[in-house]
């Protein structure tokens, strides 16, 4: 347990050198931008691509771990959706933003570093199963809910709109570059040549660091605003129900140990960056998902080494 909350001590701990950092003005607050996009665009699609490369799937294919962890979105999403649009009362689209930052884990910026220093090469081949479709599995879902969202409001669902968004926002994107690469080179065979894996374990062996002390820049960016009562109760669903429906999933689908506990621990990470984006994609919602992302980080400072300790005395 000490060992536990040393690694959660560190991790978190270069999340709050990141939010110092630009709290003090030792770094611009404009560099945690630089920092976010050279982790998403460089760093973590090499870390990526080397994982597709080299993982070992046992001869299986992950249906079991997608249903147990993919199957508590639907519920968490429902349940944001519903407490935004009918306690607090707001419109739809807004309702959509509540669904998505009550479900949507910060698996990139935090749980890449997490988890290697927790589990090691086995939790990160689980987390990056897990990271291959889901966001081609969130981004779908948030842009036809806001379709549906503006329906609702006088206008109309057109597929074709949702074909070209969806397919422009997946293939354009560098985390899914990295690992479809990486898994057209692994059906190849071929072994990666000595030079190129050098560069690829360079740019991957800093992706952690890198995407913590950049997360506590954009915290201090983004701030609590308005909305922080809603944004709250969001957190609260991130931090506690959702990883609470994980376990009970992973549990009814019978996961391997380390595959269970990471199903857990990934639906106990706060929300990340990219409800905010997409908030700001459809222009509503953005600072309630702002708050959500601030609160439920300094949230999960606590609440992770809970579920951490939950996870391995259940699954064992």
């Amino acid at each position: 347990m000490f060992e536990l909350g040393e690694t959660i001590a560190f991790v978190f701990g270069v999340v709050a050198l990141g939010y110092i950092a630009g709290w003090t003005g030792l770094v611009r607050s404009a560099s945690g931008d630089a920092l976010t996009e050279f982790a998403v665009a460089v760093a973590l699609p090499a870390l990526l691509f080397r994982t597709m490369v080299q993982i070992d799937l046992h001869g299986a294919t992950p249906w079991r771990l997608w249903l147990a962890y993919f199957s508590v979105i639907p519920c968490v999403w429902t349940a944001g959706h519903l407490i935004i649009t009918g306690l607090f009362g707001r419109e739809r689209p807004a309702g959509v933003v509540g669904g998505v930052a009550s479900s949507f884990s910060n698996m990139l910026l935090l749980g890449f570093p997490l988890l290697t220093s927790v589990y090691g090469q086995p939790g990160l081949d689980v987390l990056s199963l897990l990271i291959s479709i889901h966001l081609p599995v969130m981004l779908a879902a948030s842009i036809v809910t806001f379709e549906w969202a503006r329906s609702g409001q006088g206008g109309s669902i057109s597929p074709a709109r949702i074909a070209k968004d969806f397919f422009g926002k997946l293939f354009s994107n560098p985390l899914i570059i990295g690992i479809l690469c990486g898994l057209a080179w692994r059906v190849t065979g071929w072994p990666v040549p000595s030079l190129a894996m050098r560069f690829i374990d360079a740019f991957a062996g800093i992706a952690g660091i890198i995407a913590l002390f950049a997360m506590g820049l954009g915290l201090r960016k983004y701030g609590i605003g308005g909305n922080v009562k809603p944004a709250i109760v969001l957190a609260l669903l991130k931090l506690f129900l959702m990883p609470a429906l994980a376990l009970v999933s992973a549990y009814l689908a019978g996961l391997p140990v380390v595959a269970a506990q990471v199903v857990v621990v990934v639906a106990a990470m706060p929300t990340g960056v990219n409800p905010y984006l997409i908030a700001s994609r459809f222009g509503t919602g953005q600072m309630l998902a702002s708050n959500t992302m601030t609160i439920s980080t300094a949230g999960a400072v606590v609440t992770t080494v809970f579920w951490l300790a939950v996870a391995q005395a259940v699954f064992t």
